[in-house]
């Protein structure tokens, strides 16, 4: 069953200087539910403006966009999104951050109590319960994050570059612990990065998009099995996707790069 369609999306900027700004040009890309799809392509190509879209938060100028089969109008609980920026209430706790979404829902003490407890178990923070964001590595803080969009038991999670901040053990580290997290949540995944390794790492499927304006470049099905191990890195399969994806996007580059070196 399709869990999120985009059929012919569009979407144009306008600035205040009168100058329009097309973002996403056609967009048309369905993801199946509990599929997890990394969405893939240089900055400003609209990868987030997209992710966007698809939660709600900003309208678009033409197509469809579908959760459910039902159009997308606004954010919803069925949609959960994790930032690139932690985006934690420096004077909440671990606990109460996870908790804020169920507050907001009138959810009980005791019902967010229990939602609380497994969700830090889950993403490994038992014991920084009662510990506020800058006691935290950033590492920690994201799964904070990833905790708080689960508490709210959405069908689909929505990340925007979750591990961009991160330094380059950290992020593999939090690769594998979201793999984890999602082999026992199961939900549907809508991931946006720049790293192709983390895409095809990740992914059941990587979607490439083009310069701007966006468009879908290739849909391109990863076809390692499930569980992941840093192993999967090192084979030649890994390596030759990596190659094809990363020349898929460089001849997408040069064909829009009118600028000429003297």
């Amino acid at each position: 069953m399709t869990s999120i369609a985009l059929r012919g999306v569009s979407k144009t900027y306008h600035g205040r200087d009168g100058e329009s700004t097309i973002a996403l040009d056609k967009i048309s890309l369905e993801i199946e539910d509990n599929e997890f799809v990394s969405i893939l392509g240089p900055s400003g190509c609209g990868k987030s403006t997209l992710l966007r879209i698809v939660d709600g938060l900003i309208d678009f100028d033409d197509g469809e966009v579908l959760f459910n089969n039902q159009p997308v109008t606004k954010p919803t609980q069925d949609r959960g999104f994790v930032f690139q920026a932690f985006n934690l209430f420096p004077w909440r706790t671990v606990r109460a951050n996870i908790e804020f979404g169920l507050e907001v829902n009138s959810t009980s003490r005791a019902l967010r109590k229990v939602i609380s407890d497994r969700l830090i178990a889950l993403v490994g923070l038992v014991g920084f319960e009662k510990k506020f964001p800058y006691e935290l590595s950033g590492g920690m803080q994201q799964r904070v994050g990833i905790a708080r969009a689960l508490a709210i038991e959405p069908e689909a999670l929505l990340m925007d570059e979750p591990f961009g901040a991160l330094d380059a053990q950290t992020r593999e580290d939090m690769q594998d612990e979201l793999l984890r997290i999602w082999s026992a949540e199961r939900k549907t995944v809508l991931f946006v990065t720049h790293s192709i390794e983390e895409a095809i790492y990740l992914s059941d499927r990587v979607v490439i998009m083009t310069p701007r304006p966006g468009k879908v470049l290739a849909n391109i099905s990863v076809p390692f099995d499930r569980p992941r191990h840093d192993e999967h890195r090192t084979l030649p399969e890994f390596t030759e996707l990596r190659r094809d994806i990363h020349g898929r996007l460089k001849a997408a580059y040069d064909s829009t790069n009118t600028t000429t070196t003297p």
